[in-house]
């Protein structure tokens, strides 16, 4: 049986961003996050990555594609490495994103529909009448 492997991390952060779709900032706040393990530093204190930190990298990039939040990225990372997991708790946690994401769309849709009413009572033109500006201004305060 051959021996284990061990990953050297090889990348500089340049590299790890370019492999894995996400800007080198984000990788920085990502490990200041938390959700990616702090970097190797070389001698001269450049921070190191592996083939291990891109995967991870790609998992967040995906998970932010797909609009989660920070907190559930980290609990999704934590169950992704946890190979003993429950796919019940990945579940619970995608099923409520997607409540919040159907909340989002009817406040979004709601938002939408009073804006295209105000526009079209709106004339438009060089008067100083705003149907738009009147209804902010009664909402303002």
């Amino acid at each position: 049986m051959p021996a284990a492997t061990i990953e050297t991390p090889s990348l500089n952060i340049g590299e790890a961003a370019a492999r894995s779709g996400v800007s080198a900032k984000m990788v920085r706040h990502y490990e200041s996050l938390g959700l990616l393990p702090a970097a190797k530093r070389t001698a001269s204190g450049y921070r190191q990555y592996g083939e291990k930190d891109v995967h991870m990298l790609r998992f967040i990039r995906r998970s932010r594609d797909l609009g989660f939040g920070m907190a559930e990225i980290a609990e999704l990372l934590k169950l992704w490495q946890d190979r003993r997991r429950s796919s019940a708790s990945v579940k619970r946690i995608a099923l409520e994103h997607v409540a919040d994401l159907e909340r989002r769309i009817a406040e979004m849709t709601a938002m939408k529909q009073t804006l295209q009413r105000l526009a079209s009572c709106c004339h438009g033109d060089e008067r100083p009448d705003c149907p738009i500006l009147d209804d902010l201004g009664q909402h303002g305060h």
